[in-house]
């Protein structure tokens, strides 16, 4: 059956990588709560600056990675509309450009809350999200992926959440954004595990395609273990037992990790990829309740 436009533009959003933008912001907001420095409409203006990114990324490299190669008939993942012919090449960078552009402008209204400094926080955010699979040396082919997965939607996106309501940034509001970082990333791990031999064909060194499956699997536990861990350290640094509500998802982590170790289909594997996402939303919604609380 022929999909739709809606459904087309959909899919190329990828919708099972959005929480990577809530989370953050979720969690920078709801320091910002603790602090007695909530703001509604900054928080609202950082989600949808967030989203806007992200999809923009994701548009980013549905045209890119079908320019470079990394998409053919022989990707086992979900379909890619350029790809798939489905949105010609030259659409999907014109509304690529749109998407950033749109991201920019609602970017500037921050400008009220951060100063004019945030410019160059917003340009960094769009130019590494072009960056990723775009220029003469991108991010994803050559192993940096994860690292500007954790900066951007980790340091970067919970700090500026924060910032921007609280006035600074906290040595709490660095703590909080690490775990974010590290389960964001951990979304591009499952992908990459999943694509790691079409993505070794094209030349795209991810860190699967550099150090190998075993690698990745320790990559992808090892953030969970730091990420379940910082709730203890915040509440060893004197934080009200509440703040501890996110190791509930040990056992859920843990399977996790069994499901990654014992995947053999690609379906498999895209199932685990939106189950991680939606793990990172859940950590952030009890890591955030308990800062709250």
């Amino acid at each position: 059956m022929t999909p739709t436009r809606f459904q087309i533009w959909l899919d190329a959003a990828r919708p099972r990588t959005l929480p990577a933008a809530v989370a953050p912001v979720m969690v920078g907001s709801a320091l910002a709560w603790h602090d007695g420095r909530f703001d509604l409409v900054a928080a609202l203006l950082c989600l949808a600056f967030a989203l806007l990114v992200q999809i923009g990324t994701n548009f980013a490299n549905d045209y890119y990675d079908f320019v470079k190669g990394a998409d053919t008939a022989a990707r086992v993942g979900p379909r890619r509309a350029v790809a798939a012919g489905l949105v010609a090449p030259a659409v999907m960078r014109r509304v690529m450009a749109g998407v950033f552009a749109a991201a920019f402008l609602l970017g500037l209204t921050l400008i009220h809350w951060g100063g004019p400094w945030l410019i160059l926080v917003g340009v960094a955010s769009i130019l590494s999200g072009i960056a990723y699979t775009g220029g003469p040396w991108p991010l994803g082919y050559n192993g940096l992926g994860d690292v500007f997965v954790f900066i951007f939607f980790g340091l970067v996106a919970v700090g500026t959440t924060y910032y921007v309501q609280a006035g600074g940034v906290s040595r709490a509001a660095i703590a909080v954004a690490v775990p974010i970082g590290l389960l964001a990333a951990n979304i591009l791990v499952v992908n990459n595990y999943r694509d790691a031999e079409t993505d070794a064909a094209a030349g795209k060194r991810t860190l699967v395609v550099r150090f190998g499956r075993r690698f990745a699997r320790a990559q992808f536990a090892g953030s969970l273990v730091v990420a379940l861990l910082v709730p203890l350290l915040l509440f060893l640094r004197g934080h009200l037992p509440a703040v501890l509500l996110p190791v509930l998802l040990i056992p859920l982590g843990w399977r996790h990790c069994g499901r990654l170790r014992d995947a053999r289909e690609p379906a498999e594997l895209i199932a685990l990829l939106g189950d991680t996402g939606r793990l990172l939303v859940l950590y952030a919604l009890l890591l955030g309740a308990g800062l709250a609380l």
